[in-house]
């Protein structure tokens, strides 16, 4: 594939000599993680969509949109902003919102190729799923490479450690960066990694291949943490193999979204490399050699609800956080689940705060004063695994409007939204020990500015339930006097053999033994 360097990009200029003039790159986002096993749909009015100045604007915030453009500019780009199109983890997306996306898309990519590009930028998820398109990065990918003066330019950028890697991704792109770190805390240094790639290229006149693997194993969120194993012993070799060739430009260890049901749902490797394909398919080979050994780590679940709470003494001093994975927001849960909520009330938990989505219930709420009490259901209503709406009396303590900033730049919440985020109508509650904060708009919990926001220090709690997997962490660690994860109903539970998959390729790890997918596994590195 022939390649311009950067060297050679320049102008005519007026008198006739040569002058430089800055690499055309085209930047584009489409960003979103897909839950197939709920049972609603995420349409296209469900997405944030930037076009031109609104685009550029995030320049230097805290995604990795903000920071491929921050880079762009210390790099000297000339930015081709086309549009980026960007929804919170939920579920299946319809095919409209593909059909107008590529819509916009194309023409704008068109247009610019026939004027000449050097390079294209792309901030992606990895794990996005359509109505009848199960691969939708790749799906775009392919289209992408198809276009009229596509060949030759080269297309980088970033994506989600938690993102499905697909053959479609890797054969239509030439240096794709995932984040390294869950929580996802280098999202935007991913991306600026991603920018000096391709700025690398450009200069050097190389051009990386993409090869990949895809070991028969699918993690729960849970087993996917990067500070312990079995992720942070892939991660540890994958920086070894870059050390040991030079030709590696980067490789990236994905947990997957289990979440998912499609063919490509699971663990990967991908390498990025002007080296032989032998040498990235004998490293690929041993990546997922080696997360084979170490696939039962991955494997996390949790106890359920009511023994957790029996463990923890009634006067045990310090702030007590109950992660409550099943109803994991960041995975696309609706984050209204009442599993754990139902606990701590039979519990009689005391200086206990929740957190719950229910748009209806700050509704319900609006005409009532600050003091009054009132009789109403609450949560339930956004899984069917869910035992439904609670029905409490209560007790309004203050009503909020829900857009905050971040405390923690570079937190999981801040590779997603950037600096704020939007929580929507918020109002506070009581319930005799339980403090209940209701939101409008599911919320991850991964900043603790959502409970200082609306007046509720949170390290004053004597337990938080938290609605996450791992990605809360970064957050409520340094608070936390202990830390339970907890099982209740919900759809994202750790135990994947629950879920109805369908599409996914078997055998796998751990839907089936370790060894039926050992005596198969040959299959599954291309």
């Amino acid at each position: 594939m022939a390649l311009r360097t950067q060297s050679s990009i320049s102008a005519t200029g007026g008198g006739g000599g040569q002058v430089s003039r800055r690499p055309r790159i085209l930047v584009a986002g489409l960003f979103h993680e897909t839950h197939t096993f709920l049972e609603r749909v995420t349409g296209w009015s469900d997405f944030l969509v930037r076009r031109g100045d609104s685009m550029i604007a995030t320049k230097g915030d805290s995604s990795p949109m903000g920071g491929a453009l921050a880079a762009a500019a210390e790099l000297g780009w000339e930015v081709v902003p086309a549009l980026h199109v960007h929804a919170m983890p939920s579920a299946l997306a319809t095919d409209e919102v593909f059909v107008r996306f590529w819509g916009e898309f194309c023409p704008v990519a068109t247009a610019e190729l026939s004027r000449g590009l050097d390079g294209i930028y792309l901030v992606l998820h990895g794990a996005m799923t359509c109505e009848s398109i199960p691969d939708v990065e790749g799906e775009f990918l392919e289209r992408l490479a198809a276009l009229p003066g596509a060949k030759g330019v080269p297309v980088f950028g970033v994506f989600d450690l938690h993102a499905n890697f697909t053959a479609r991704m890797a054969a239509h792109s030439q240096g794709l960066v995932a984040y390294r770190e869950n929580p996802h805390t280098d999202a935007r240094a991913a991306a600026v990694r991603a920018a000096h790639m391709l700025d690398r290229a450009l200069r050097t006149g190389q051009l990386p291949k993409m090869f990949f693997a895809h070991p028969p194993i699918v993690w729960p969120p849970t087993g996917t943490a990067t500070n312990v194993d079995p992720m942070r012993t892939l991660l540890t070799l994958a920086r070894a193999l870059e050390t040991r060739h030079s030709d590696f430009w980067a490789i990236n260890v994905v947990a997957g979204f289990s979440f998912a049901d499609t063919p490509d749902t699971g663990v990967s490797f991908s390498i990025m490399t002007t080296g032989s394909e032998k040498q990235a398919r004998e490293a690929l080979a041993e990546l997922s050699a080696r997360a084979l050994e170490l696939a039962p780590l991955g494997n996390v679940t949790e106890d359920p609800v009511a023994q957790v709470l029996q463990r923890i003494p009634r006067d045990a001093s310090g702030l007590t956080v109950l992660a409550e994975p099943s109803d994991n927001i960041g995975g696309g849960a609706p984050g209204d689940g009442t599993g754990l909520l139902r606990a701590l009330l039979a519990h009689d938990a005391q200086n206990a705060a929740v957190c719950l989505c229910d748009p209806e219930a700050v509704q319900r709420l609006s005409p009532l004063q600050i003091g009054d009490r009132a009789t109403i259901p609450l949560g339930g209503r956004g899984s069917r695994l869910d035992a439904g709406p609670v029905t409490l009396e209560i007790e309004l303590v203050r009503r909020v409007d829900g857009r905050f900033e971040l405390e923690d730049k570079q937190s999981h919440l801040a590779s997603a939204s950037g600096d704020f985020f939007d929580m929507g109508a918020c109002a506070v509650v009581r319930h005799r020990g339980l403090t209940i904060l209701l939101t409008s708009i599911p919320t991850p919990p991964m900043d603790l500015a959502q409970w200082r926001h609306v007046g509720l220090p949170p390290e004053a709690f004597s337990i938080i339930g938290v609605k996450a997997a791992v990605a809360h962490r970064r957050a409520y660690d340094p608070i936390a006097a202990r830390h339970y994860w907890v099982d209740t109903p919900g759809p994202c539970t750790s135990n994947l053999a629950t879920l109805p998959y369908r599409k996914l390729r078997r055998p796998i790890y751990p839907l089936d033994p370790l060894s039926e997918v050992n005596r198969d596994g040959a299959r599954f590195h291309p």
